[in-house]
């Protein structure tokens, strides 16, 4: 067939080469020839450890068969789910990706807006396609306190600890919030893309406990209402005195009428809570009234740069299996005087000093650092970017990288962008503090 002589047609753009193959796969099965092309702008394409997204063309006379084909397997989930407020995106005139094999709103109005009404006033967010199991019986908190690498067991009832979950290597299995409802019943909120694969290693580890772990991922909705006026806004949609729920925190309780969780958390560096609930209707009718109360919708392209910001870590970007807590800059983290999975590894490492660390540097010359570029020094290759992108807040070009032991703050580094050779200095993190509020201590 001569590519010349052929008008394509946009029918797509997906996040991540594999989904790309898959459909493409899907097509060709189908006799419909496509064209993959990778899309550099205008989005970073760093978020979720995928280098950039594609646009699937197919040929224009071929369209509505592809796109026939194409919603014909969304019918059939299998290609991709929709949260619940798919349709409030869709109106809004978001631009939708397929992100861990949801349909996810990227940006509305764009990124730097939606960045800017976060720091500055309050926006919010789906983030639904987040993964939650719940843990009941006896054995509820000793499980959860040997599966993660944070204090699980000292908590009270009611808080939750921000923690490394970890393979027997001492590598990222995943970083999760663990929720403490009682001393028999826990809810672990994960990370989308590591759904499966989390929870079959939870059932591994969970063995040799007496509990039940359910995977609630499909059963929850989840709304995260972030910025510096979140709890001023929040508070005219629930009788719950917000105050009263203290950082990493939560409370039982109604929103517009609609029985929630609601906790002091987010992943965005401002203030802020999250709402999950197990009514999908009621959702949509607490996204309505925020909406009316003037709080900005924002997209996974502004939570990825709100995000990185506050320096926070995005799991297949800045750490993997192959990465440990210690590496990654979360020590505090990990707690040496419990049993946990993966610790003799990591106290050997420990032992034998870290041989890489991550570590936040800012652009010197023009330039946007894309996650997998090679850093150097002096000519030699010392590291790689492992998330960076263009700063609105501080109107800069900032990013992590995972590099050689042995660098400190103010150091020049020089980052290898386009083929191209641009100086950069290693700063100390977080890049930006907004709002976020303190843990008291005990």
């Amino acid at each position: 067939m001569n590519g010349d002589e052929i008008v394509w047609k946009k029918l797509l753009e997906v996040d991540g080469e594999i989904n790309a193959k898959l459909i493409e796969g899907m097509l060709k099965t189908n006799n419909i020839d496509c064209v993959i092309k990778s899309v550099d702008e205008p989005f970073p394409k760093a978020y979720f450890g995928s280098t950039s997204f594609f646009e699937i063309y197919v040929p224009k006379d071929l369209f509505d068969e592809a796109n026939n084909l194409l919603n014909s397997f969304k019918k059939e989930e299998l290609y991709m789910k929709y949260t619940p407020l798919y349709e409030q995106h869709v109106k809004l005139g978001a631009k939708m990706v397929d992100f861990a094999g949801f349909q996810m709103p990227i940006q509305y109005t764009g990124i730097k807006d939606e960045v800017i009404a976060v720091r500055k006033d309050v926006g919010m967010f789906d983030v639904s396609h987040m993964g939650q199991v719940s843990v009941e019986g006896k054995d509820s908190t000793n499980f959860v306190n040997y599966l993660i690498t944070n204090d699980f067991k000292n908590l009270s009832n009611g808080e939750i600890v921000y923690t490394a979950m970890c393979n027997e290597n001492g590598g990222f299995i995943d970083d999760l919030l663990a929720y403490k409802i009682s001393d028999e019943k826990a809810f672990l909120v994960i990370n989308a893309a590591n759904i499966e694969k989390d929870f079959e290693w939870m059932k591994k580890v969970a063995l040799n406990f007496d509990i039940k772990l359910e995977n609630k991922s499909d059963d929850y909705a989840l709304i995260a209402i972030q910025g510096p006026n979140a709890q001023k806004t929040l508070q005219k949609l629930t009788d719950i005195d917000l105050e009263s729920i203290g950082y990493y925190t939560f409370a039982f309780g109604k929103v517009k009428d609609v029985k929630a969780l609601i906790s002091r958390t987010g992943y965005t560096g401002e203030d802020g809570f999250e709402i999950y609930t197990t009514d999908k209707d009621g959702i949509v009718k607490i996204w309505e009234e925020l909406l009316n109360l003037g709080v900005k919708p924002a997209g996974l392209g502004a939570r990825d740069t709100l995000r990185l910001e506050a320096s926070l870590l995005l799991y297949g970007n800045d750490m993997d299996e192959t990465v440990t807590p210690l590496e990654a800059g979360i020590k505090w983290a990990v707690k040496f005087d419990k049993e946990f999975v993966g610790k003799a590894a990591l106290e050997k490492q420990l032992e034998e000093g870290l041989k890489r660390r991550l570590k936040g540097f800012k652009l010197i010359d023009k330039g946007i650092a894309r996650h997998g570029y090679k850093v150097f020094k002096d000519g030699k290759e010392i590291g790689i970017v492992t998330s960076g992108t263009f700063s609105p807040t501080l109107n800069e070009s900032i990013g992590m990288a995972l590099i050689e032991t042995g660098y400190k703050s103010g150091d020049t580094i020089e980052i290898e962008i386009r083929n191209k050779l641009v100086k950069a200095e290693i700063v100390k993190m977080p890049f930006y503090r907004g709002s976020v509020r303190s843990k008291k201590k005990k």
